[in-house]
């Protein structure tokens, strides 16, 4: 894996695509069920930490390029 959000987008269609398979056994079907929920759990993660990292650079710029407060821990430090 690359480690984008796109990545993730296509582990969780792969992952549909397992869940709707008509010929998997039962057995098969509940190992899918409890990964799907592992997936989900993880890739809910990914995306609000997405959304924190979209918000903060959103403020940094807003905030004439951090000034007024910004965080480094949210924006990084300045290479300046």
């Amino acid at each position: 894996m690359r480690n984008s959000l796109t990545d993730v987008h296509n582990l969780l269609m792969e992952q549909l695509e397992r869940l709707n398979d008509d010929e998997l056994s039962e057995e098969a079907l509940e190992k899918e069920i409890k990964r799907s929920a592992a997936m989900t759990n993880i890739a809910t993660s990914i995306t609000e930490n997405a959304n924190t990292v979209l918000r903060a650079t959103k403020l940094h710029y807003e905030m004439g390029n951090g000034i007024g407060g910004v965080g480094t821990f949210l924006i990084g430090k300045s290479e300046e």
